[in-house]
C-alpha cells in the first residue's frame, strides 16, 4: 500500500492506524463501461470500532454510542465506487471514514443557556402590532349603522 496518501487524521494527533483498516474489493456497477466487468474497482473499507486501540476511550466511546445503528458487530462499514480506478475509491473510502470518526468522536455541543428577551425588543414588537392593527382598523369604514 505505498504512495497512499494517509495517515487519515480524524481530528488533532488522532488518526486511523493502517493496520486495523479492512479492505476489500469487489465488481463495481458504477461508471467505465466494459472495463466495470474486468476490474475490482468497489472498495468496502471496515474498521472495527469495538475493539481499536487507537482512539482514546471517551472518543470510543462517544463513537460507539452515535453510530450504534451503522454498526455490525461493533464494525463500522463504507463502500465507495463512484470512480473508476480502485485507488481513488480507496482514498474515497478512508476519507468518508475519517470524516464520519471526526463526526461521531466531537464533542456533545454546550448547552444552551436560557437567556431573557430584553425589554426594548418587547416594547419594540408590541409598539410594531399597534401600528399594524391601527392601519388595519383604518381601511374598513366603520359607519356600518
Amino acid at each position: 500500500m505505498e504512495g497512499m496518501s494517509g495517515p487519515y487524521v480524524i481530528r488533532g494527533a488522532v488518526s486511523l492506524p493502517e493496520a486495523e483498516l479492512m479492505w476489500r474489493f469487489s465488481r463495481s456497477s458504477g461508471p467505465g463501461g466494459q472495463h466495470v466487468n474486468t476490474s475490482d474497482s468497489q472498495v468496502e473499507l471496515r474498521f472495527d470500532l469495538g475493539r481499536t486501540e487507537a482512539l482514546p476511550a471517551v472518543w470510543k466511546e462517544r463513537a460507539l454510542e452515535r453510530l450504534a445503528s451503522r454498526l455490525v458487530g461493533g464494525v463500522v462499514t463504507v463502500r465507495a465506487s463512484e470512480h473508476r480506478s480502485q485507488w481513488r475509491n480507496r482514498e474515497t473510502a478512508a476519507v468518508r471514514l475519517a470524516s464520519l470518526l471526526a463526526e461521531a468522536t466531537a464533542p456533545p455541543p454546550k448547552p444552551r443557556r436560557a437567556t431573557k428577551v430584553p425589554r426594548g425588543i418587547n416594547e419594540r414588537r408590541l409598539r410594531q402590532k399597534k401600528q399594524r392593527s391601527e392601519t388595519k382598523r383604518g381601511r374598513s369604514p366603520r359607519d356600518w349603522s
